[in-house]
């Protein structure tokens, strides 16, 4: 390689490596030709660019861009994936991860996510977690799900909705906090029930006094006319006692 060429390769990889906030490091060896395109290809669709460099110039370009920590990770035949501004680091773990799993020549070393030196247990515990579009799918449910929740609460039968809140009233007994009684509401209903209890005792009362004001009914009176034959009798009576008083003074 001419001197020329080499300035101009140290010079990409020095931007590159200033630029780059997140890049993952490689060993190749036993790669062949086809399967470095088909990792290239596979690594650009998820926002990698995938460079197989040599040490010598990658630590000339490393310590020109003050990235010195990556040069504990060029060791023997080296390629790096730099991601773009836009690219998916769980989506290029998963793609080194399983070709490294597949191909069982891909040694992963490490790399730099958001600016931080990374070893190559953390770039494969990276390559488990799921994709942005199945976080955002979780993530959608979770703000969803108490959404239907409520709107369920609200179509739900009115039974439903007592049962609801008497779990609610049994849980909060369970935690050991008090459930506050409606004291207010049951006064009017305990008046209430009191009234039709005392109806009864003033309708009693009112009839009462009602057969103490009315006349006893007359009935037979069998002694009437004995007592009105005694009274005619009286006058005879002291007619004769009157005409024998006479007859006695005359005598």
């Amino acid at each position: 390689m001419l001197r020329s060429e080499k300035e101009r390769v140290v010079a990409e990889l020095t931007e590159r490596l200033r630029s780059a906030q997140t890049l993952m490091v490689a060993d190749y060896r036993g790669l062949t030709m086809p399967e470095i395109e088909e990792l290239r290809t596979r690594l650009l669709e998820a926002g990698a660019r995938f460079t197989v460099v040599k040490n010598t110039l990658t630590k000339l370009a490393a310590e020109a861009a003050g990235t010195q920590d990556i040069l504990e990770l060029i060791d023997g035949p080296t390629a790096i994936a730099f991601l773009d501004a836009e690219g998916d680091p769980v989506a290029v773990a998963k793609v080194l991860n399983e070709t490294a799993r597949a191909r069982d020549v891909l040694v992963i070393r490490g790399g730099i996510l958001d600016g931080a030196l990374v070893g190559d247990a953390d770039i494969k515990r990276l390559a488990t977690l799921p994709t942005p579009e199945v976080l955002r799918a979780q993530l959608a449910g979770v703000v969803i799900a108490p959404l239907t929740t409520v709107v369920g609460l609200f179509t739900a039968p009115l039974r439903d909705l007592v049962g609801v809140i008497d779990a609610r009233i049994r849980q909060l007994e369970e935690q050991g906090e008090s459930v506050p009684e409606p004291e207010a509401a049951e006064k009017p209903q305990a008046e209430a029930e009191a009234a039709p209890a005392e109806e009864p005792q003033v309708e009693e009362q009112l009839q009462a006094e009602a057969s103490a004001d009315e006349p006893e009914a007359e009935g037979p009176q069998p002694e009437q006319p004995e007592a009105e034959a005694s009274a005619e009798e009286q006058p005879e009576q002291e007619q004769q006692e009157t005409e024998s008083g006479t007859d006695e003074s005359e005598s």
